[in-house]
């Protein structure tokens, strides 16, 4: 009996270790490891003996306060930070952030003399820099790697965050127009790739972070947005190889997988003109005529749907990324809300058949269909 108290109060002192680091720890990995723990403790106490559950339960305790031994925040002292797309939503509210933990933050925009970036030099404080980056342009690109040199000098910059991108307009694979492929990967894959490679020998230098801001969409598959779940999938592959590569040089590399959170990410009415008549205008006859331009226009009504189904509050993103590059051991993948964090595991352990039935119950395509298959005769013709 004496040996059972014993586990009990070993257990509770470590839980209540966990729970101060928990509480001192930014983002929403720690939450989840928790969760899991407490999950497999439960089951382990329910399943054997109330001493062998103790013990094991006790040993869980044991390796998740050496897990967050490990999420201890680095002193931020002034450390350089580059971001990217910060005209407006989790790049500009970023911005905010870290300057107010007292980061040295440069703010890549794409327009200088926007109201995004004239909104971070009235709010932010003079450690923050705003710099004109167009993440496509090499020349822009250049120039901002020549400023931010300038001002960090030896220090090198201590972690860079490429969170601009595009996601266009969402629709099927089959009638996204080539343009618009090449747009997203152009802007999600291609401009990342590139800031990277600009910017790699100043993160060496300071052994700091490379952050990269992906989405649930590109680690599962989403209906209407083939164009952007690929430029995001290849970002996330990009990142893990390079996470792999350069441990060598004391750089660690994080993937930023969001759920749905309100920015300008999917653009305005009038910019939905544009991809629409876009689509239309790259179409052939025959694929016109199947799908019904009735069709193609309501495909707007999918942002429209999902502007009301996003999250306002893009704290959970933040910290997540404030951990990222705070942490002395940051998480490889944070899956910023919850939904991410299920919906990417429903798509890693369901079976395909199960998943892809679950998908189109979800989107419901029934209510959402093409001309041509409204017609009663279209499957005898198929048959």
């Amino acid at each position: 009996m004496s040996t059972l108290w014993l586990c009990l109060a070993v257990t509770a002192a470590m839980g209540g270790t966990i729970l101060c680091k928990l509480k001192k720890s930014p983002g929403q990995g720690g939450r989840k490891v928790v969760c899991l723990a407490g999950l497999w403790g439960g089951a382990c106490l329910l399943s054997l003996s109330l001493f062998w559950g103790s013990i094991i339960f006790s040993l869980s305790c044991f390796l998740m306060c050496t897990f967050f031994s490990g999420q201890e925040l680095l002193p931020v002292d002034q450390k350089a930070v580059l971001v990217t797309g910060s005209d407006s939503g989790i790049g500009n509210a970023l911005c905010k952030h870290l300057d107010q933990l007292g980061f040295t933050v440069f703010a890549g925009v794409l327009n200088a003399q926007g109201s995004g970036a004239e909104e971070l030099r009235r709010t932010c404080s003079k450690c923050l820099t705003v710099l004109q980056l167009d993440i496509t342009d090499p020349e822009q690109i250049k120039d901002a790697f020549s400023k931010v040199v300038e001002k960090v000098q030896n220090r090198g910059l201590w972690a860079l965050i490429n969170n601009a991108g595009v996601l266009g307009l969402p629709g099927d694979g089959e009638l996204i127009p080539m343009n618009g492929y090449k747009q997203c990967m152009a802007v999600n894959f291609f401009g990342a790739v590139e800031v990277t490679k600009a910017f790699l020998p100043l993160l060496r230098k300071s052994r700091g972070r490379l952050v990269n801001i992906s989405s649930m969409a590109g680690g599962a598959p989403m209906p209407w947005l083939a164009a952007y779940g690929s430029s995001k999938a290849a970002l996330t592959m990009f990142s893990s190889v390079m996470r792999q590569e350069l441990s060598k040089w004391g750089v660690k590399v994080s993937v930023i997988q969001p759920a749905g959170f309100k920015t300008n990410i999917s653009g305005t009415s009038e910019t939905w003109d544009k991809m629409e008549k876009n689509i239309l205008d790259n179409l052939s006859p025959d694929v016109q005529e199947d799908y019904g331009q009735d069709y193609i226009l309501q495909l707007r009504s999918y942002l429209k749907f999902v502007d009301q189904q996003t999250n306002s509050d893009l704290s959970p993103v933040l910290l997540d990324i404030q951990h990222a590059i705070s942490s002395k051991s940051p998480c490889a993948f944070y899956s910023s809300g919850i939904f991410s964090y299920m919906w990417l595991c429903f798509v890693s352990f369901t079976p395909t058949g199960i998943f892809d039935h679950f998908t189109q119950k979800l989107f419901d395509f029934t209510k959402f269909m093409p001309k041509a298959l409204r017609k009663s005769d279209w499957k005898n013709k198929a048959m």
